[in-house]
């Protein structure tokens, strides 16, 4: 949320588990993305864990806004967590997290979060989405990916 309490959100290109013990996870973000001056201000975030069939959506957050990063959220299902944090309704999962470090890193800031909340919405029929050398990407039974 934004300082004055409008949801801001993006796509992340980077994300991924650090440890597991205290649970902390990491997200790349662009310094000239919209919503990076609220996600620098905050002291939490949510991370949405998309379904295949969310292309739309991760487009939708892809995407600079004509105005307020907020405007990313009109038609979205989203809902504010237990945390304060905007959460999308249909995701696979969504961890909220406490920002801890924040490291510079060129044109990105890496972003360390503690998972302080998580929940698994995700039907074992789904699979993520996934986003893969300039696509997104289907998985296949073999393991493979297209």
């Amino acid at each position: 949320m934004d300082p004055e309490s409008r949801p801001a959100g993006l796509t992340a290109s980077a994300f991924a588990a650090v440890s597991l013990d205290p649970p902390l996870v990491l997200v790349c973000v662009a310094h000239d993305a919209h919503s990076y001056p609220a996600l620098a201000a905050a002291s939490r975030f949510a991370v949405n864990i998309l379904a295949g069939h969310h292309e739309a959506v991760s487009t939708r957050f892809a995407t600079k806004p004509a105005a307020h990063p907020s405007e990313k959220f009109e038609g979205v299902g989203f809902r504010q967590s237990a945390l304060g944090l905007p959460v999308l309704k249909d995701s696979l999962a969504e961890l909220e997290c406490a920002t801890v470090h924040a490291y510079p890193a060129g044109d990105h800031t890496i972003f360390v979060g503690r998972v302080e909340a998580a929940e698994c919405r995700g039907d074992a029929g789904l699979e993520p989405l996934l986003y893969y050398r300039g696509k997104y990407r289907r998985l296949h039974n073999s393991g493979g990916v297209s």
